[in-house]
């Protein structure tokens, strides 16, 4: 077989001021200031030393439970915060509102007084908080804070087409993204009128939910500028639900796997909040595997930094997945507020068959 295309590691480039510019990686911009992963073991120590470091300064030393925002409701309404409007003010005070923001955002989304009205979207997620309780291994029927405060900066970046955004709006805008383990599919309502297209996958119990979520989007009226209500996007031409079972694909032929997964290759595959049981992780990187296409795909994985010993497995997992094929890994630190590890990869180079 011939050498497919590929991808040669990333090298950040320096600006004509000695400035280190971020490198793109597909729709993906690798920020300026990430490491790149070549020891499990090293990268989560690191991650977390800094977050017991965080802990103890900020004081949330407490354990704040698995991660879900409320599991005793059948409707969340979700207010995500947009940031200050690029024409309200000078570019040093909007950046200033925007951390503001991500503060306000992480602790229990409460937005403070502000001089500048800021962009709010509120988004209604439907729940099935009976299944939660009732379905061996069902989590993915409630919304989770990782999705929530993912979705927000994401959201945030591209309201403000910040030049240095971690999505690339122009690369995006022409992009099949599919998501795994979408659980509720927020992420699928909000970030669908950014891209091309959008195949949002979980086990087939889910479907339903995930197709009522995206179903009941509907386009809000402009609110007044002192409100500074963004309009909710419409309902999704652009989004397929699908069921995608990871043990499926792990255990199916190669003949089979094809009619088991989306037809098109993906350019973005988003992995936000699936990786909190050992017995999990074999059919999430085979899934991962192979749904990542040499020279186009991307892998984008947010996770809540849980069980020490399940992150590690995962990450060394990821980085031996394939003796013909090197996978590089990068860390992306400081984006998201909160107990989280956030890694872009993709394969980087396969060998002659």
């Amino acid at each position: 077989m011939a050498e497919l295309k590929t991808w040669v590691s990333v090298k950040h480039i320096m600006s004509d001021t000695g400035d280190i510019l971020p490198a793109l990686r597909g729709v993906v911009r690798i920020p300026a200031g990430s490491t790149r992963v070549i020891d499990a073991d090293e990268e989560v120590f690191l991650l977390y030393t800094d977050l017991a470091a965080r802990k103890a300064a900020d004081g949330t030393a407490e354990f704040r439970g698995l991660g879900h925002i409320d599991s005793h409701e059948d409707t969340l309404t979700i207010t995500l915060n947009l940031g200050v409007p690029d024409n309200a003010v000078d570019s040093g005070a909007s950046g200033k509102s925007t951390r503001a923001g991500r503060a306000a955002s992480h602790k229990k989304r409460l937005r403070g007084k502000r001089d500048v009205p800021e962009r709010t979207l509120e988004v209604e997620i439907a729940q099935d908080k009976t299944a939660l309780h009732s379905r061996k291994g069902d989590t993915g029927s409630v919304l989770w804070h990782a999705s929530v405060d993912f979705a927000e900066v994401v959201l945030q970046q591209l309201h403000r087409k910040d030049p240095v955004s971690l999505l690339v709006p122009d690369l995006l805008s022409g992009a099949h993204v599919v998501e795994l383990g979408a659980g509720t599919g927020l992420l699928a309502v909000v970030l669908a009128p950014f891209v091309r297209h959008y195949t949002v996958t979980d086990i087939e119990e889910l479907v339903p939910l995930i197709r009522k979520n995206v179903s009941r989007s509907r386009p809000q009226p402009p609110a007044s500028p002192s409100k500074g209500k963004a309009p909710l996007p419409s309902p999704a031409l652009n989004v397929t639900v699908a069921a995608l079972d990871w043990e499926e694909i792990r255990m199916a032929a190669p003949s089979l796997k094809r009619k088991l997964v989306p037809e098109e290759a993906a350019d973005l595959l988003v992995v936000v909040d699936c990786i909190y049981h050992p017995s999990l992780i074999p059919p999430l990187l085979s899934t991962i595997d192979y749904l990542t296409v040499p020279g186009k795909t991307t892998v984008l994985v947010v996770i809540e930094l849980r069980a020490e010993d399940v992150v590690r497995e995962f990450l060394q997992g990821w980085l031996c997945l394939s003796p013909a094929i090197e996978w590089e890994i990068w860390s992306v630190s400081g984006l998201v507020v909160g107990p989280y590890a956030i890694w872009v990869g993709w394969k980087c180079a396969i060998s002659e068959m």
